[in-house]
């Protein structure tokens, strides 16, 4: 007889199953080495390793016997053999999370080939999400976690998916530092945009704000110029701005559910703390950081009244904002679309690049192509059930 016995049950879940098989073999001097459970529409799969003491080497052939009665009994089918023990070195743990818009099957085989030909070996995969995306999370071993995320960020554009790949153990549950981008990211407006459509110079603006993009004027540059012509703006005005604001998607639920799990939240936004600061007030976020618009007897300028805050000045307030809330850079997380945001990503212990431009997916870590910001919380392992109980407090 070997020095262990693997067994699998498979059959309809009900209460009381586990607790009959592990009942049945109670009284015999044989050890619990691995268990594993999963139940997947009301169908159960339960794997078991028992070892045997050296005072009884026939303890396990009578659990064999018992376990195969037993099962027999509570009608499920039981697939037990007789195993020599295996003893592995430990390697470090990886966690690959994968959303779908839908889900195919075609992707899962397409990654999971991948996986296998760089060396990983999938060790358990559970379902964390069924809606508003599909997300599932695979737990490997065996791969490098630089070359596994390049080759599987690769694969995951071809198939239309999006997928993480992150190292494991505990780093991954602490607490974390999550800092957001705001224009086009926590919310689907550009506040200089919205202020300059109060101001009369919308067009004006969006063609400056355009031109910076095509790499024809610096970020700082292009500021100033759209500032100058929001002259003129009232504070009544800059209220209204406020109102206009539309959240993205998901954007209410993550930081509720991020502050419910003890989590840190910033803001770094180009925008203008007239308004960033009452949206980060509102959702109740640790810190902020913006640009300041001058004012003068209650009307803008059109000058900034503070350096400004651009893309390595982004980068600059996350590692500020890690070091007050004392959490290190390796558990910091940063989210952002577009090219000003590209420091704090490389910053970041996990950039995410949310519904963004090329430059930045390339650049990220990781991408969420869905339109519900939420959906990041899947990346930190937090299951929708959890989302939901967190957000019904």
């Amino acid at each position: 007889m070997a020095a262990t016995l693997r067994a699998t049950f498979t059959g309809p879940d009900r209460p009381g199953l586990t607790t009959a098989l592990f009942e049945s073999v109670g009284g015999l001097d044989v050890e619990v080495v691995d268990l594993e459970q999963v139940v997947l529409q009301g169908q159960l799969t339960l794997g078991l390793l028992l070892a045997a003491s050296h005072q009884d080497s026939d303890a396990l052939a009578r659990a064999q016997e018992q376990l195969r009665e037993t099962a027999s009994t509570l009608g499920l089918v039981a697939d037990l053999a007789a195993a020599e023990p295996q003893f592995t070195a430990p390697s470090s743990r990886i966690v690959v999370t994968v959303l779908g818009h839908p889900l195919r099957p075609e992707a899962v085989a397409a990654l999971t080939a991948r996986m296998a030909a760089a060396g990983a070996n999938i060790d358990s995969i559970r379902r964390i999400a069924a809606y508003p995306v599909t997300a599932i999370e695979l737990d490997a071993s065996g791969a490098d976690v630089q070359s596994l995320r390049k080759i599987l960020a690769a694969e995951a554009t071809r198939v239309g998916v999006d997928v993480a790949v992150q190292r494991g153990g505990l780093n991954r549950r602490g607490q974390h530092l999550v800092v957001l981008d705001v224009d086009s990211t926590l919310i689907q407006d550009e506040v200089v945009e919205l202020v300059a459509r109060a101001a009369g110079v919308e067009a004006e603006v969006r063609g400056i704000t355009e031109a910076a993009m095509r790499g024809e004027l610096d970020f700082a540059e292009s500021l100033e110029r759209r500032v100058s012509l929001l002259a003129g703006v009232t504070e009544a005005q800059l209220l209204a701005v406020r109102d206009d604001i539309t959240l993205t998607p998901g954007a209410r639920t993550l930081v509720r559910t991020l502050k419910h799990l003890g989590h840190k939240v910033a803001l770094v936004s180009g925008g203008f703390t007239a308004v960033v600061d009452p949206l980060g007030a509102e959702l109740g976020v640790d810190y902020v950081r913006a640009n300041v618009l001058e004012l003068e007897a209650g009307v803008l300028t059109g000058r900034l009244a503070a350096p400004v805050v651009d893309r390595a000045s982004k980068a600059a307030a996350l590692v500020e904002f890690a070091y007050r809330a004392g959490i290190p850079l390796d558990r910091t997380i940063a989210i952002g679309d577009g090219a000003n945001d590209l420091d704090m990503i490389d910053a970041a212990g996990l950039g995410i690049a949310f519904n963004a431009k090329p430059v930045v997916r390339a650049a990220a870590d990781t991408s969420v192509n869905v339109p519900y910001l939420d959906s990041v919380l899947y990346l930190l392992g937090v299951s929708r059930e959890e989302v939901e109980e967190a957000n019904e407090r």
